[in-house]
């Protein structure tokens, strides 16, 4: 069934080591061939910047995706790598719609950015390994929401596919 509406999330660990790239190419190609549209990113380096940059690789075929950013704080990059926060600019300036879960860093603004980041969402694409982590609240958060979660972190514990 197609639906143009769908929103999709992604989550990760900031160790993400490029291992799921063909599986999270293929899961977002999949999304996408069955209408999603509509594409969510933490900002975050690791797994949330190569999610983005698949999708900007499908924007530039298809100008119907938009691609929000959810930013801890406005200062948020300050604490990125040089490389790093080269993605992060040019990522945003992709980016359909930018939000800041607060004004500031705070002890609970990566929660709040994670929680605004699956507020709505269909599906939740992870790279999680089951750690108590920000990753794992967000799981945790989207299976409450009955989000469909599609984990690509190969450990055959993590059976989170919908």
């Amino acid at each position: 069934m197609e639906n143009s509406n769908y929103i999709i999330a992604f989550t990760g660990h900031r160790s993400y080591d490029n291992s799921a790239d063909d599986k999270l190419r293929e899961t977002i190609t999949s999304l996408h061939n069955i209408g999603a549209r509509h594409f969510r990113v933490g900002m975050a380096e690791g797994f949330d910047m190569a999610a983005a940059e698949m999708v900007m690789e499908l924007m530039s075929e298809d100008n119907s995706i938009t691609l929000e950013a959810f930013i801890p704080w406005p200062e948020f990059e300050k604490h990125l790598s040089d490389r790093d926060t080269q993605r992060y600019h040019k990522i945003l300036s992709c980016c359909t719609e930018q939000h800041f879960a607060s004004e500031e860093y705070n002890k609970g603004v990566f929660h709040k950015r994670n929680d605004m980041l699956i507020a709505g969402c269909d599906y939740l694409i992870a790279w999680w390994d089951g750690s108590s982590s920000g990753t794992g609240y967000t799981v945790k958060q989207a299976r409450k929401g009955r989000i469909k979660i599609i984990n690509l972190y190969p450990s055959p514990q993590m059976k989170l596919q919908l």
